[in-house]
């Protein structure tokens, strides 16, 4: 799929291989998205990708002086989850990152992917257009700051150059006074692109409107702010009149697309129903929370993602170098598999053959393995990134001959049917259990989003993660 791969360990470095390869390069974090779209060639272009996952930092979410919020380039929708500041001050983008595919998707994908891959169903995008974000745009002779609501430029475009990468996303943090959320309308409650979304940031006091920014997504080409119903919004009491007037209204302020989802009649129908359920909960003042207290991430003990950014020096990657990985705990060089997703390499050129190829393309979790500690889908994951990582399989979960309790559970319990979705449900579950030592039925289920099992065997697969946490089986944990 691509014929080197390029470990950078700053940005500096990651922006002279842009502009040195302008428009045969491409930068490479999450690669949820992109790892897609090169298995289905549609970067026919592209010969070099650009990891920037080792570079220090660009994890971070940070609030400054001025009360602004920045996201750097490898922040995850997990970290966005996770952090009390974004949850607190910039809820809506909190609750979209949330919806996002599965956890292992969301300990991946990064939030700058999302914007940067540009379609219009993204969830971020239009939480991030209602916050009245910016991005910092760099290349190798300069930095710019463009609001996002002028990034884009139609479906799946946007005015970046080839040379050029986001740096970062940065917003005015939401004050005492200001209320927001994000609803999203999908065909389904995990795993789904939206139908329709809205992102609604209200500024009250005293019950009364004084701005609104209201952005509907997945409706149009481009993320869709609508000022007719800020306008209609601003200086009005917050009541069910209101509501009411503004449910009927908001039908009438969105101009729809058809498509393999949904129709415009009913997106436009939809519009209306999500905008009385966001103006509600900003009139209750946000008391039912969207997201749990303690929101499943399958990061494992102490609910921190690992890092491994290893100190040296930037390298291009091919075959002429080999992919030194700990596999299950044992150090191995592999001198293939170098322009193959980690799946494949690890089934393939490892030689263990656990690991399933359900979808191939982030969707049905059998491909779940755990990257330097957190679950991740393999399939979607660039087989270089191996190189000086750990990798744990299904194979590493049997200690001393001896099963793990999630594995012993299975059998106990019969939650094995055709058995080929097995190893990634089992691979979920263990992580969970290494965060939550008692994890609740919603937690456990939370945990399992990632996984299909087409035999509909949910039942006894959450019967037996349940056993596995309260020890009622004779593996270990």
């Amino acid at each position: 799929m691509w014929k080197s791969y390029f470990q950078a360990k700053t940005i500096s470095d990651a922006l002279k291989q842009l502009s040195a390869y302008a428009g045969k390069a491409k930068i490479i974090a999450g690669a949820t998205d992109l790892m897609l779209e090169m298995e289905h060639k549609l970067h026919p272009e592209i010969e070099q990708l650009i990891d920037i996952t080792r570079i220090p930092e660009l994890d971070q979410i940070v609030l400054d002086e001025d009360d602004v919020i920045h996201i750097g380039p490898m922040v995850t929708h997990n970290h966005v989850v996770a952090s009390k500041l974004i949850r607190e001050r910039a809820l809506p983008l909190a609750i979209a990152s949330w919806e996002v595919g599965s956890p292992q998707i969301r300990n991946r994908g990064t939030i700058v992917g999302n914007i940067v891959t540009a379609s219009p169903a993204n969830d971020t995008i239009s939480p991030l257009i209602a916050l009245e974000a910016s991005v910092l745009i760099g290349s190798k002779n300069q930095n710019k700051l463009v609001n996002l609501k002028d990034f884009y430029t139609g479906i799946r475009k946007t005015i970046l150059q080839p040379d050029e990468m986001v740096l970062e996303i940065q917003f005015k943090a939401l004050n005492e006074n200001q209320r927001g959320t994000f609803i999203k309308y999908a065909l389904r409650k995990a795993q789904a692109i939206s139908v329709v979304n809205i992102a609604l940031v209200l500024d009250i006091a005293d019950d009364k409107i004084y701005d609104a920014r209201v952005a509907f997504g997945a409706v149009s080409p481009v993320i869709q702010r609508s000022t007719a119903l800020e306008q209609k919004l601003s200086g009005k009491k917050l009541n069910t009149e209101l509501i009411e007037y503004i449910k009927g209204e908001a039908a009438n302020e969105v101009f729809p697309i058809t498509d393999i989802r949904s129709s415009a009649d009913f997106r436009k129908h939809i519009v209306s129903v999500i905008t009385e359920k966001a103006l509600q909960f900003c009139q209750t003042g946000q008391k039912d929370f969207p997201i749990p207290n303690e929101p499943v991430l399958l990061w494992g003990k102490g609910g921190q993602q690992s890092s491994n950014k290893k100190e040296g020096p930037s390298f291009w990657q091919d075959e002429s170098m080999p992919i030194e990985v700990t596999i299950n705990g044992v150090e191995k060089k592999i001198y293939t598999g170098h322009h193959k997703s980690l799946l494949r390499f690890i089934r393939e050129d490892v030689g263990l053959i656990g690991t399933k190829e359900g979808c191939a393309e982030g969707e049905c979790g059998a491909c779940t393995v755990f990257l330097d500690g957190i679950a991740v889908m393999s399939c979607l994951v660039p087989a270089p990134r191996a190189h000086q990582a750990k990798i744990d399989t299904i194979e590493g979960l049997v200690q001393g001959g001896e099963l793990h309790a999630v594995q012993q559970a299975f059998i106990d319990k019969n939650a094995v049917q055709c058995g080929y979705c097995t190893p990634g449900f089992i691979m979920s579950a263990a992580k969970l259990l290494e965060e939550f030592e008692n994890p609740t039925i919603d937690q456990i289920k939370q945990g399992i989003t990632g996984n299909l099992c087409r035999c509909t065997g949910y039942y006894s697969i959450v019967e037996a993660i349940h056993a596995a946490s309260e020890g009622k089986t004779n593996g270990k944990l």
